[in-house]
């Protein structure tokens, strides 16, 4: 007979199943949100630090972000696989299978790892020499020495995303949250240290930058490792006798690599981006960074309340309960449409102060402060496109989330904002965001509908807890 610590034990591990929504919402969002905010917030000191050794640095800084997206692409994009085939699994308590999805995801990590390492060797300066040609020289060897430091080290950043899915994976996210802060703090306190040579350091610039990142992130790895290590123990890792499952890795990959394209593709555009921008100056290049970094810090939130629900969702997808997953989708979009109007706020009320934070000049405000409001209005219709995105892959079917993808930031956004830079100069390129939102807007509301009609509406209602 089963005896009341059992019971106990199984009603701990099975809490996405049968706690809640609102408080489950709550438990395995929040600290992802939290984690996540801080993160972002990191990235902005990380800015406004180089801001202060000049606006070349910070356009140094800026023009890394599309190798610095499509490493963090392909890491997350692969958490995506593995979050929701893990997360699956456990639902139909099949924990054996539950060990060999982690221990191959593993190993794709450490695949991955190897080629950013060549890419750090080979790829950095005729990547630079792409964006600005030998416009300016500062820039480039700036920009070279911090881009090669993060990606030859990014086996910090890459182990890192891979414990703290493993832990959001099963539902104990305030453990990937407290990796994240460390991680975070690290950051923080180094940023100056490094940079200006405080303590007895040595004066290392923009690269200091790049070297107090990669610590932060080695930092955050090694705590999320102890985290799974300690209290993680639906998911063990064996790499005794390992041998690579084409199955396994195909199906992650079938789940994660559209998420990577998906993200992927936001390199492609933030490096077109900077090729349009840089015909009109380096100080127009380097608006369009702050406003990523602005940006990062308002949607990490909602990220961060992306990978709460993801595991819900395909959880009780694998439990087959309708009603749970639906309630936390209605939940997650109310949620995701105030923490974006927050943003639409800020971008429209204070936007002097933002870009004040970046020791802005006067024509960088002057291009700056329309081009924030203008770009602001976005904030009004992307949080219900990132939530349907999250709940296609969610559902397995993530291919509908690169559509979105694709449709915005490719098939309308680029070329909307290279006929406008033709037609009305630099002021009216901004509009290319609102623009492409609009359409994505559309799309995912089509794509979210069918997936409804065709995979939700027959899942058996299932619990009452909700």
């Amino acid at each position: 007979m089963t005896n009341a610590n059992e019971i106990a034990l199984e009603k701990e591990e099975n809490k996405m199943g049968v706690m809640p929504i609102p408080k489950l919402l709550i438990t395995m969002s929040l600290p992802m949100m939290i984690s996540m905010l801080v993160q972002a917030l990191y990235n902005i000191v990380d800015s406004i630090f180089v801001a202060k050794l000049s606006e070349n640095a910070l356009t140094a800084v800026s023009l890394a972000f599309p190798l610095q997206t499509l490493l963090i692409a392909v890491a997350t994009g692969t958490g995506v696989g593995m979050n929701a085939l893990l997360s699956k699994a456990l639902g139909e308590r099949r924990s054996d299978e539950a060990d060999k999805i982690a221990v191959n995801t593993a190993f794709i990590y450490f695949l991955s790892y190897l080629v950013f390492l060549i890419l750090g060797f080979t790829i950095v300066k005729p990547f630079y020499a792409s964006q600005i040609g030998t416009a300016d020289a500062e820039i480039m060897e700036m920009g070279i020495d911090y881009l090669r430091t993060v990606m030859i080290f990014s086996f910090g950043l890459i182990s890192q995303i891979f414990f703290e899915r493993l832990l959001t994976s099963t539902g104990r996210t305030i453990f990937s949250m407290t990796s994240q802060l460390c991680g975070a703090i690290t950051n923080i306190i180094l940023d100056p240290i490094m940079i200006f040579g405080l303590l007895g350091c040595p004066k290392m610039g923009v690269t200091g930058a790049a070297v107090a990142t990669v610590i932060g992130q080695c930092v955050a790895a090694i705590v999320a490792f102890t985290c799974n290590h300690k209290f993680n123990h639906d998911v063990k890792l064996h790499f005794r006798g390992f041998r690579p499952s084409a199955k396994i890795i195909g199906t992650i990959y079938a789940i994660g690599v559209p998420s990577i394209i998906m993200q992927s593709i936001g390199s492609v555009m933030t490096y077109s981006m900077n090729r349009i921008l840089i015909e009109f100056s380096s100080t127009a290049t380097a608006v369009f960074g702050v406003y990523f970094k602005l940006q990062s810090f308002f949607f990490m939130p909602l990220f961060g309340l992306n990978n709460g629900i993801t595991p819900i969702i395909a959880y009780n997808y694998g439990a087959r309960n309708r009603k749970r997953m639906v309630k936390t989708i209605r939940l997650s979009l109310i949620t995701a449409f105030c923490l974006t109007f927050i943003g639409f706020l800020c971008f429209e009320g204070i936007p002097q102060i933002l870009l004040g934070m970046f020791n802005a000049s006067e024509d960088m405000l002057t291009i700056g402060i329309p081009a924030l409001r203008i770009i602001g209005i976005h904030y009004l219709l992307a949080w219900f496109c990132i939530v349907s995105g999250t709940v296609f892959q969610a559902l397995g079917k993530a291919v509908f989330s690169m559509i979105v993808s694709i449709m915005r930031q490719l098939v309308v956004l680029i070329p909307a904002a290279y006929i406008l830079s033709k037609l009305g100069g630099l002021h009216v390129v901004w509009w290319s965001f609102p623009i492409a939102e609009t359409v994505s807007l559309v799309v995912s509301l089509l794509f979210l509908l069918r997936i409804n009609r065709t995979v939700i509406s027959k899942i058996p209602d299932g619990s009452d807890i909700l």
